[in-house]
């Protein structure tokens, strides 16, 4: 009993805060066991999502609909005009966020999501709802947004609308007690989510989150202190230290309760004090104050709009900031997306920009403090909202004195962030290990039994005669051939092992024959058909690709995998050549091809105007030895393999390029029993899931074996377990 009252003596926010502290302590005490309960934390989302939709539906129209025809004239344009721009200047504030970011090394393994066919853009469907009630429960915000301001601009001219207006009033009032009732699952749910994270996020994983957290909270003072306060002491009669001792009370009331909600009376009864200080109350303005304050409230505002931010960090966290052709695309989505919650808008944005969904649970983790910010800054706005408007009607608004200060803004809030992000590269250590990761790549299973093939020896004149595959069941090994620079396929790692895909395919392949293998570098492409022919190999390997030309001189394998063509760029001009138009539009480019004719007349019809340069050595290319050349085509599953070797390249697909190339094993000419057994293996593996996880493991770097436990008090110190 004395727990339970004292449980009740705490405030939301002390309880939410010691849910918090107790999640973490109990995932660092248990480890990777305390992500089974993310599912209580999945529950408590989708019932803060509940409610949201239909409370912005109806506090909108409802919130509209109040206005009559006279009053809408006089405030409804001053309104929108100063809301637009505040919109526009918080958004033009959440483009320099990025800034701040470190500029870390990064790079990783090829992912499928740089071949992914994105979602089309349907600007229909996303903004005029054929069905209303299919918008809703397909969560499109934006058509939510537009279906209820039409509605409530069109219910002001309605007769006896009293009655839906108490509708609207009672639904929205029912919606927010259900809201309040999920409210006290929070200290619940916080604890859910929290011990989740901490027992399962990898310890970069948490040092990156503090980037984002040190990034918002100076993002949020300086909009708090610098942009709305700045807004009211430029554009208006009343002063910045007003704005702020009149506020302060209802943003600390908002940050304590978490909720902007209990706050509005205090808002317009403070306002219209400041107002009849002014000598500027009228019925106009407290019209004004009286309508606009719950209208706003239904309304994105600064608080919300720098939750977006999230998206961008996301983009940056992953490795794949947004460009700078999505930025318009994010200032206009994230506007209208922030009509609902953060817990709807977060995982659509994600979604939209293709980044992963499972980001939106590192927002949760950051959201306990960042929740309280957005609240307070949301109390502030509610404030410099109402005083800018009432301000307009009486045409005693400065327009240019404010574009002024929201210029100075921006010019403050670049130079800081300019700043942070050298005080955060500075602050928090961070060690690029990718090329590290890469060279200690081992193969996934045991390999086959290898045997000392140094020397290239052809086979006799009588064994030259026989089926290739009887001879090499006969001799109990298959002598294999590969050459220099095959990343990903066939390369030693820091142990001096061959390893690599089509390394690891071949040990298989052997260990299924009960044959050894033996490996032997080939200096010289152009020997290889005779190499083959002659018995010295029975196969290469290293990710070839299938050609005409060289098809007449060797016999392919059925193809077990595919190049994607893209570029090899420095991170310097990665943007650059993001979009295949942009490239096709550039007076001078140099590009490095391979040797195959075949694929640079494909090259040449895609980029008619490249001067094209053969390359035959990647590394040299990466190594700065063509300086005249701007990018490389090459595959893009082999490129971001390289890429982690040297971080400061990307391996990108263009916007437009959609370029493959089969790839498969060479085999001598005119041995058909072997070519079809091979064929046969492969399809066999391909059936079974075996090529499908040596893809995985080596192309895209999923490796469940290389990741260790997390450490744990119960695991590692206790011993528990």
């Amino acid at each position: 009993m004395p727990l339970v009252n004292l449980y009740k003596k705490l405030s939301p926010f002390q309880r939410v805060i010691i849910a918090l502290i107790l999640g973490i302590s109990t995932g660092i005490f248990v480890g990777e066991p305390a992500g089974h309960i993310a599912v209580i934390g999945d529950v408590y989302i989708r019932l803060l999502q509940m409610t949201v939709l239909p409370y912005v539906l109806v506090s909108i129209i409802g919130g509209l609909g109040r206005l009559d025809s006279d009053m809408a004239s006089r405030i409804g344009l001053r309104a929108i005009k100063v809301i637009v721009i505040m919109w526009l200047s918080v958004m033009a504030t959440l483009l320099l966020l990025p800034l701040a970011y470190p500029n870390w090394q990064t790079a990783g393994f090829f992912s499928t999501s740089m071949i992914a066919e994105p979602a089309a853009f349907n600007f229909v469907k996303l903004y005029i709802p054929s069905n209303i009630f299919a918008s809703l429960s397909e969560t499109i915000v934006p058509a939510v947004v537009l279906f209820s301001l039409l509605m409530g601009v069109a219910l002001i001219k309605v007769k006896n609308k009293e009655t839906l207006l108490t509708l609207t009033t009672n639904i929205g009032d029912s919606l927010m007690k259900v809201a309040s009732y999920v409210a006290k699952l929070a200290p619940l749910g916080i604890f859910a989510i929290s011990a989740s994270a901490a027992g399962t996020l990898e310890v970069e994983e948490l040092g990156r989150l503090q980037v984002f957290l040190w990034v918002y909270i100076t993002a949020a003072a300086l909009l708090a202190f610098v942009f709305l306060p700045l807004l009211i002491h430029w554009a208006t009669p009343f002063s910045y230290r007003e704005i702020l001792s009149t506020a302060g009370e209802a943003v600390i009331t908002a940050l304590a309760t978490g909720t902007v909600l209990v706050v509005l009376p205090m808002i317009i009864e403070r306002s219209k004090a400041l107002l009849a200080k002014h000598g500027m109350e009228c019925e106009e303005t407290d019209s004004t104050v009286d309508v606009l304050v719950p209208t706003a409230y239904s309304f994105p505002s600064t608080g919300t709009l720098l939750g977006l931010g999230f998206i961008l960090f996301s983009a940056w966290y992953v490795g794949s900031p947004l460009g700078f052709d999505d930025y318009i695309s994010f200032v206009v989505m994230g506007a209208l997306t922030a009509f609902g919650s953060m817990a709807v808008a977060i995982p659509f944005l994600l979604d939209f920009f293709d980044l992963p969904a499972d980001q939106f649970q590192l927002y949760l983790l950051g959201s306990v403090v960042t929740a309280r910010f957005a609240t307070g800054l949301a109390a502030l706005h509610g404030f410099v909202v109402t005083l800018l408007v009432a301000s307009a009607v009486l045409k005693k608004l400065k327009w240019h004195r404010m574009m002024q200060a929201i210029g100075l803004h921006l010019a403050v809030t670049l130079g800081v962030m300019v700043a942070a992000g050298f005080i955060l590269k500075s602050l928090i250590p961070y060690k690029y290990e990718g090329v590290q990761t890469f060279e200690s790549m081992k193969s996934m299973n045991a390999s086959a039994s290898i045997d000392q093939y140094n020397e290239l020896t052809p086979l006799g004149y009588f064994e030259q005669q026989l089926p290739r595959l009887e001879v090499i069941l006969a001799r109990k090994s298959i002598r294999i051939g590969y050459f220099d620079a095959s990343l990903p396929y066939a390369f030693r790692n820091k142990d001096n092992r061959m390893v690599g895909f089509d390394v690891e395919l071949m040990n298989q392949f052997a260990k299924d024959l009960d044959i050894n293998i033996s490996m032997i570098r080939i200096e010289n492409k152009d020997d290889e058909a005779d190499l083959l022919a002659d018995g010295s190999i029975d196969i290469t390997i290293g990710g070839h690709t299938i050609t005409p030309k060289r098809a007449l001189e060797v016999t392919f394998s059925d193809a077990y995998t595919f190049h994607t063509a893209g570029l090899l760029v420095s991170d310097a001009k990665r943007d650059e050549f993001s979009d295949l138009y942009k490239i096709q539009s550039m007076k001078t480019l140099k590009l490095g091809v391979g040797s195959s004719k075949y694929y640079q007349d494909m090259v040449s019809e895609y980029l008619p105007n490249a001067q094209l340069t053969e390359v035959n050595n990647v590394r040299q290319f990466l190594k700065g030895q063509y300086e005249d050349v701007d990018a490389l085509i090459y595959s893009t599953e082999a490129g971001s393999a390289w890429s982690m070797l040297y971080p400061n390249y990307s391996a990108v697909i263009p916007k437009g390029l959609k370029l493959r190339a089969p790839v498969a094993f060479v085999l001598p000419k005119g041995q058909l029993d072997y070519v079809q057994y091979l064929n046969t293996w492969l399809n066999l593996k391909k059936e079974n899931g075996f090529q499908e996880k040596v893809y995985d493991y080596w192309i895209l770097g999923k490796n469940p074996k290389a990741k260790k436990p997390r450490w744990s008090v119960m695991k590692d110190v206790l011993g528990w377990i």
